[in-house]
């Protein structure tokens, strides 16, 4: 792995890595990890790196390891920069024969998204988006039920995603992570919506199955002085006739990742929270509510899709930075078995890819057009 971004100070870049390296799967080989070749230099340095693996940019990074043979250069990179930093690097690594992970927003445009989907048709690489939620165990068993109509066909759709952390100004505060995630010059046309409404809006598509076809957004700016949207809720339309709400709010006082959602159908409902993760529930018309837990040896077992994704007995929580692994390991035996001329499992597969991050764009485009019009429902056209 090439690391782009994420030197001393920054956040993601340390839990990507954390990720990269739990299966030990991955290797942090070289790294540009600022925009400052000094920066760069010295985080290459504190991570045990050769001088000559730390680049002092992601251009020369690219184009020096493509020149090497195949056994001595990286197989892929990952991009932890902010959101107007993705796309150059992604679509120049492509340009170069290497296979990409990526942070959401995917980039800073619908129109940026759409050219790296289809540079990602035309060299048949792979990109992995880390849309992190879809990684955990219980989330998968979520899906797998859906898919396999034990809840019936699926009528409403809940999710919610309050934080607090932006409760006040703090991007005047010297907060690093707060003034690039609400400066419309780095995070582009949404706060909020591009930063957790995302998230939100993936997890919901990503369960169901189903695609968002319409929306009427709420869309506000709560704290005074802020630039871009930082609370927001959203009546949902899907495409097969089903209903939903999305709340995403970064001035909900208190609140620290709580990321929720509920799913119903004509038989039954689940629901999953991110605070407890390894936790499923399930309601049914007729019977007792089902408690599902990660990693327990049920007669009736988990899908495969979460016994793969599972790392621990029960009883021992698998979080944050072990959904965040379960991307990297699938795209990392996704590549082993391309390199290897060997068939992929589905359960493999299973990551986010460039498709889900063109979703993610056209969501921001849609619930940003949807809260600025007087129009009650804004078609969700990617």
């Amino acid at each position: 792995m090439g690391m782009i971004g994420g030197g001393s100070g920054a956040f993601i870049g340390g839990v990507h890595r954390i990720a990269a390296n739990i299966d030990g799967l991955i290797s942090l080989h070289c790294g540009a990890f600022s925009s400052k070749p000094e920066v760069s230099k010295a985080s290459g340095e504190a991570l045990f790196l050769p001088a000559d693996k730390s680049y002092t940019s992601f251009e020369q990074m690219i184009k020096t390891e493509a020149g090497l043979p195949a056994e001595q250069r990286m197989d892929f990179v990952s991009i932890v920069t902010p959101n107007h930093v993705h796309f150059e690097p992604a679509m120049m690594a492509l340009d170069h024969g290497f296979h990409v992970v990526i942070d959401k927003p995917m980039t800073f445009t619908l129109d940026e998204a759409k050219a790296l989907q289809q540079k990602v048709k035309e060299t048949g690489l792979q990109l992995l988006l880390t849309h992190t939620y879809s990684g955990y165990p219980m989330v998968k068993q979520a899906k797998a039920m859906v898919r396999e109509g034990k809840l019936g066909k699926i009528r409403k759709v809940y999710v919610e995603y309050p934080q607090g952390w932006l409760s006040s100004l703090s991007e005047k505060d010297g907060n690093k992570q707060a003034s690039w995630r609400t400066d419309p010059s780095k995070s582009g046309k949404a706060g909020c919506m591009g930063d957790i409404g995302t998230h939100a809006a993936h997890l919901a598509e990503y369960i169901t199955g189903l695609k968002i076809k319409e929306v009427c957004a709420d869309i506000n700016i709560v704290v005074p002085g802020r630039l871009l949207d930082d609370d927001g809720a959203i009546l949902l339309h899907f495409d097969n006739g089903a209903s939903g709400v999305l709340i995403a709010s970064q001035v909900a006082v208190g609140e620290e990742n709580a990321l929720k959602i509920r799913v119903y159908g004509e038989k039954g409902g689940l629901e999953w929270r991110q605070e407890e993760p390894n936790t499923l529930l399930v309601r049914w018309s007729d019977q007792p509510m089902q408690v599902y837990r990660t990693g327990v040896g049920y007669a009736d077992p988990l899908s495969s899709f979460a016994a793969h994704n599972t790392r621990t007995p029960g009883g021992h929580p698998e979080g944050y930075l072990e959904a965040f692994a379960n991307l990297y390991r699938n795209f990392a035996l996704t590549l082993q078995g391309l390199q290897n001329g060997q068939q992929v499992s589905a359960e493999a597969l299973d990551f986010p890819s460039v498709d889900d991050g063109v979703r993610g764009m056209a969501f921001i485009d849609t619930v940003i057009e949807s809260g600025q019009s007087t129009q009650k429902w804004t078609p969700f056209i990617v």
